[in-house]
């Protein structure tokens, strides 16, 4: 994993110049993005460690991926992420986590992650912009999503699909480790 004032750092960076390209003030951010305006100017100023949701709702408002927010290193064609400097962006209260593997902008941001929830853990995603589809390959354990308030339950060697414009949470009900594979593909801005 990349250490974390770097991933800080690019994320400051990269926020401020991408809401400077786009001619967003800092109000104009805080409320597209439903992020107050003095948390912007925390995280710009690399004074924080903004949670996923906050991360999420910036990249989104942005019409960019999270990839692209955290990026520390845009300057090869090709992008070779090791293992190690993947983006632990969620870390559950036992153990489990959240990584963020790659992502691109084509034509709008899709993402790659990696999930691990240990027994009992939960994480609760706020709804993605309409039109947002992600698809959840389960490698080990047992996934219960919850859309819309109903439970699904994923076994091992699943993959399931879904439109990811509502409230949802991720859960491991099981006794064992829950890993999953999850793909975001966000609908580019405008459309």
């Amino acid at each position: 994993m990349p250490e974390p004032d770097l991933v800080t750092q690019a994320l400051a960076r990269n926020l401020k110049r991408l809401r400077t390209e786009r001619g967003h003030t800092l109000d104009a951010l805080a409320a597209r993005s439903g992020v107050s305006r003095g948390m912007v100017v925390q995280i710009e100023q690399a004074r924080t460690n903004p949670s996923v949701g906050t991360v999420v709702r910036l990249a989104d408002a942005l019409g960019v991926s999270i990839a692209r927010l955290l990026d520390y290193d845009e300057t090869s064609q090709v992008r070779i992420i090791p293992a190690d400097e993947a983006v632990r962006l969620w870390n559950g209260p036992d153990g489990g986590s959240g990584v963020l593997l790659s992502g691109i902008e084509a034509p709008g941001p899709l993402e790659l992650w990696t999930w691990h929830l240990r027994p009992g853990e939960t994480h609760a995603s706020d709804p993605h912009p309409a039109g947002t589809v992600e698809i959840a390959r389960i490698d080990e354990g047992e996934l219960t999503l919850v859309l819309d308030g109903r439970a699904h339950r994923i076994p091992a060697g699943s993959t399931a699909s879904y439109e990811a414009g509502t409230a949802h949470s991720y859960r491991n009900e099981g006794a064992v480790d829950c890993r999953l594979t999850l793909v975001v593909s966000v609908p580019p801005p405008g459309k």
